[in-house]
Order: structure tokens, then C-alpha cells, then sequence
């Protein structure tokens, strides 16, 4: 079964960006490698710092715009386990 993951990356200026993808391995290298201006292009480099499968696709966007909306420390508070997003 195909799985869809949202993720949230920590920047190098200690910034989090929460995205979501369907092959995590592919878009970190996509996000590394600058193939798309954003976000992160000015904040190299990222690291992974959180991840949670999905099912659908609709589920990880409907994670990724919550987790996006939050503050950084109820981010911090998911990646360190202390918090969990339901599904």
C-alpha cells in the first residue's frame, strides 16, 4: 500500500518547514538540491525532524495545513513525541 507523509524539516536558521509527499526520500533531495525556490532554497540545510504516514492524500494535506497553522512550540511538542496528530 502506497502511503503519503507529512513531514516538517528543521532549517538551518532554526526555521521548521511542514510539507507533505508521497516519496520523502525524493523530496528532501529535491528540497537539498534547490529544484524548487522557496522556502527552504534560502535555508540550507534542512534536516528531517518529524514524520507520519497517511492513507490518502487528502489526509497528509489536512495534517500538513494544521501542523502549519500551529505555533513553534506546539511543533516542537509533535517532534518530540509529546504530541500526536490524530488521523
Amino acid at each position: 500500500m502506497k502511503y503519503f507523509i507529512v513531514y516538517i524539516l528543521k532549517c538551518s536558521d532554526s526555521s521548521y518547514y511542514t510539507g507533505h509527499t508521497d516519496d520523502l526520500k525524493s523530496r528532501i533531495s529535491d528540497h537539498m538540491c534547490k529544484k524548487h525556490s522557496g522556502y527552504t532554497s534560502s535555508r540550507l540545510p534542512v534536516h528531517l525532524v518529524f514524520q507520519q504516514e497517511f492513507e490518502t492524500r487528502d489526509e497528509a494535506f489536512i495534517a500538513e495545513r494544521k501542523i502549519k497553522r500551529w505555533n513553534r512550540n506546539k511543533k516542537e511538542l509533535l517532534i518530540s513525541g509529546e504530541l500526536f496528530t490524530k488521523r
